[in-house]
């Protein structure tokens, strides 16, 4: 839904919402073809979240040490999660550009390793990181909107008082910082797989090349909604599955501080 540009034209194939663009796949591709580049998720998953929380701890012990706190704040956690999408942004890229011309209704790929292939002869192994800027943005606005709403909603949640409550508080915080993330990032998003679905041809510049002109070029072609392209199947998987992700997090911290003991409790 992200890569479809401009708006219907009469005969030509087009997405309509979620449910058509699955209706559609399957129909003219087969069910198969919902999985195609799935091979670079699975193999980015484990890693991503893995810097994603690691960097989130660096940058808060960091940035309480620059401004003299000792306590998080609201400001201190909207900052420290911006700074572990940047981090993060960096590991992402190649995986998410592969992934993206895989999924492309016009690919030609054979598989993964054909992407890299292909992408490294023609443009070198640099020619991995095409679409960096605006996949900074894109993690950037994500985890500073899902960190900072961690902290403003567990705030504002009833104390828990067991651990089960604890689990609970842990999800919707994380749902929660899920939904506005994707929110804030979904246009960047839509940036980010124009530009990694562009094909450069020597001497003419992109259509979609940096991120902010080309956020004012689809408003302004397509309508301020196509920067919400794919935003409903974005959010069903990334509200819930920031809500996930937080509690297994802090379950699985809470049994290595326990096992460990001090000083990691």
């Amino acid at each position: 839904m992200q890569l479809q540009v401009g708006k219907a034209v009469p005969g030509a194939e087009h997405y309509d919402g979620m449910v058509d663009c699955f209706r559609k796949i399957i129909a003219k591709e087969g069910a198969g073809r919902l999985y195609r580049g799935l091979v670079p998720p699975l193999m980015l998953e484990a890693p991503k979240r893995a810097v994603k929380f690691a960097a989130n701890d660096f940058w808060g012990k960091t940035f309480k040490q620059t401004f003299g706190v000792d306590k998080m704040t609201q400001s201190l956690s909207i900052l420290t999660g911006c700074s572990a999408g940047a981090t993060e942004s960096v590991v992402v890229v190649p995986f998410e550009l592969v992934k993206i011309r895989l999924q492309d209704k016009n690919s030609t790929y054979k598989g993964p390793m054909d992407v890299v292939a292909q992408i490294v002869k023609k443009d070198g192994p640099l020619g991995l990181y095409a679409g960096l800027e605006p996949t900074f943005w894109r993690h950037v606005m994500w985890n500073g909107g899902y960190f900072g709403c961690i902290f403003q909603v567990r705030a504002l949640l009833p104390k828990a008082e067991t651990k089960s409550a604890q689990l609970f508080n842990d999800f919707v915080s994380g749902a929660v910082g899920g939904f506005v993330g994707t929110a804030f990032n979904t246009p960047f998003d839509v940036v980010k797989s124009r530009v990694q679905n562009s094909v450069k041809v020597a001497g003419q510049v992109p259509k979609y090349n940096w991120t902010f002109p080309s956020l004012l070029l689809i408003a302004r072609e397509e309508g301020v909604g196509a920067l919400y392209s794919g935003f409903l199947p974005k959010v069903l998987r990334l509200a819930p599955g920031g809500g996930v992700l937080l509690l297994v997090v802090e379950f699985t911290l809470g049994i290595f501080r326990k096992q460990l003991g001090p000083p990691y409790i």
